[in-house]
């Protein structure tokens, strides 16, 4: 459905916002159809509908005190090819101050995503380590990412595929120039 922002009358629109709400006119007053045609707009529907079916999915469902943060934290110890992750490579990878970072791995420990050790190289120095919970995560995410892709990518080539990560690299190394 998509209301009018003046009149919140409802209109039917299923092609590219299926059982999603969107206004007719954005804040610039431009129409659904001129909305429709930029890319940004396109890629906040689709990032919304794609964070609608993991927030969906069995996984979210079964952890649910897991935070996309805690997640993403969990991925990357467990991506992070064996080598020990400390506190200040969070700080570097996430961006976020180290009190930050702090907090966060104080909660992620009281819920038991993570233990700290002590390094073998400096014992000031404590090593993420996962828990055995959050590798079942790591596990139950993993295939949950498969469904999405596969998901995401259904009816497409391979060359298109391949053209489409394409576009998304050019989209990204254009947005990411100073200007």
């Amino acid at each position: 459905m998509i209301y009018s922002i003046d009149t919140r009358q409802k209109y039917e629109y299923n092609s590219i916002v299926n059982c999603t709400t969107v206004d007719k006119f954005d804040l610039r007053g431009d129409s659904l159809a001129e909305q429709n045609k930029r890319i940004g707009g396109r890629l906040r529907v689709l990032g919304n509908l794609v964070r609608r079916h993991i927030d969906n999915s069995c996984t979210k469902k079964k952890i649910d005190e897991l935070t996309g943060t805690n997640g993403r934290i969990i991925g990357y110890i467990a991506r992070n090819g064996g080598r020990p992750v400390y506190q200040r490579d969070l700080e570097r990878e996430f961006g976020i101050t180290r009190s930050t970072a702090s907090k966060v791995v104080i909660l992620m420990e009281k819920k038991g995503f993570i233990e700290r050790g002590s390094a073998e190289h400096d014992a000031r120095l404590k090593q993420l380590i996962l828990t055995e919970r959050s590798r079942e995560i790591v596990s139950m995410m993993d295939a949950d990412a498969e469904r999405t892709e596969k998901k995401l990518t259904e009816g497409f080539s391979d060359t298109e595929l391949e053209t489409l990560r394409g576009y998304f690299d050019r989209m990204i190394e254009n947005m990411s120039k100073e200007k």
